[in-house]
């Protein structure tokens, strides 16, 4: 009998491939990785491991890399300003390579013959889970069974589960698909899909509705040093509790919803909806304090350097060596960015209102209009005339 890994989630998809899989004469070995999927609330990962085991499953591995995916994924990221099309934050994007190479590990350790994942055939998770193994081990056989299982939609899948007496939370009533990390949520399928309809209230899962906030605002001052967020109004906090503790505070005042139809890699268009307060908030601050800090051409070069990273993470290339060569470039760009944004959140929104650096590059007496001008106009008439020479005839 061949032995498969499961990147299992405890979700549907994945809970009916441990019984489909076995059906067709494979040992199947779970793993669970976790990633923050409770975002500060806990998960019941004993509940999950019980769902899988009695989905059919021989054995379940559950690891915490809750640090390993902060440290070594979401701040790379957030460093970068990756974000995908202007408004996802890839939180999803940025942890399969991190399941990907441990699925492989695993795989190593069980001697099994191959991994397997629940990912779509339209989706994007599935490139970025089998190109990240492929990578660091070509010979393991890869199985994607939503790819040629005989379900066409997942209200059928629901049905097979009940009549397989598999456990799950799911409801035809209530069918999203959701995956969720520490960085933040991703919610696509069921009434989502209609792009005329407005997403309702129960999709979203830790960002209150921008309408029901309170009118007072909520301030913060985020404090970086070279690049790294370290405290928040004046609190040394560790990456986790950091980022925990603004999903909690952003979510409260409804930052961090994104409702967007966005270019899969595997060329259709899609619409997904987005819950991401601490990765919506740190990206704001991160990028203005780099205003303040980079020189022009760095800073608009950056945006270029940006734009690609995001399009190498989302595209499943985080182990590319053109992704390797980008983080020498982005790490260098990260010296000066310390000191301390202050943000305002209030209904949804998050507003940059105060900043300082040790190494600002704005200089008062330069640019104000007020009796403290040092800045000599005399010289901008001979810098205008050469500026423009190329274009007189």
């Amino acid at each position: 009998m061949k032995k498969v890994v499961l990147a299992y989630s405890g979700g549907l998809d994945t809970s009916c491939i441990v019984k489909w899989l076995r059906d067709k004469g494979y040992q199947v070995v779970c793993f669970v990785a976790d990633l923050g999927q409770g975002l500060g609330r806990g998960e019941d990962f004993k509940a999950i491991e019980k769902r899988a085991l009695a989905a059919g499953a021989t054995k379940v591995y559950i690891k915490d890399l809750q640090d390993e995916f902060i440290e070594d994924f979401i701040l790379p990221a957030l460093k970068a300003n990756a974000i995908y099309e202007g408004k996802y934050l890839l939180a999803t994007a940025l942890g399969r390579p991190l399941i990907a190479k441990h699925l492989v590990h695993l795989a190593h350790k069980e001697k099994a013959d191959g991994i397997a994942h629940g990912c779509t055939g339209k989706g994007n998770d599935q490139v970025r889970l089998e190109v990240t193994a492929g990578i660091l081990d070509p010979k393991l056989e890869v199985l994607a069974p939503v790819r040629e299982w005989e379900f066409k939609s997942r209200e059928e899948e629901i049905e097979y589960a009940m009549l397989h007496n598999i456990p799950i939370d799911v409801t035809k009533k209530k069918p999203y698909s959701i995956d969720r990390n520490i960085w933040g949520i991703s919610i696509e399928a069921g009434v989502l899909e209609d792009l005329e309809q407005e997403p309702p209230e129960d999709a979203y899962l830790i960002t209150k509705s921008p309408t029901h906030m309170a009118s007072y605002p909520k301030y913060l001052e985020i404090y970086f040093e070279k690049g790294v967020p370290k405290k928040i109004d004046g609190k040394s906090y560790k990456l986790k509790s950091l980022i925990t503790h603004l999903n909690e505070v952003g979510g409260l005042c409804g930052v961090g919803r994104v409702d967007m139809v966005e270019n899969r890699l595997v060329g259709i268009k899609s619409r997904e909806i987005y819950e991401a307060p601490a990765g919506t908030i740190l990206y704001i601050a991160h990028k203005e304090l780099e205003s303040l800090v980079l020189d022009r051409e760095l800073a608009h070069f950056k945006e270029i350097v940006s734009l690609k990273y995001s399009e190498l993470i989302y595209y499943g290339l985080w182990y590319s060596p053109l992704k390797q060569a980008l983080d020498g470039f982005v790490e260098e760009t990260q010296k000066h960015v310390t000191g301390s944004i202050k943000v305002k959140l209030s209904k949804g929104a998050c507003v940059v209102v105060g900043r300082k650096s040790p190494y600002s590059l704005y200089k008062k007496e330069l640019s104000t209009y007020g009796k403290e001008d040092k800045f000599d106009q005399r010289l901008s008439e001979g810098f205008i005339k050469i500026w423009g020479m190329p274009y007189k005839r």
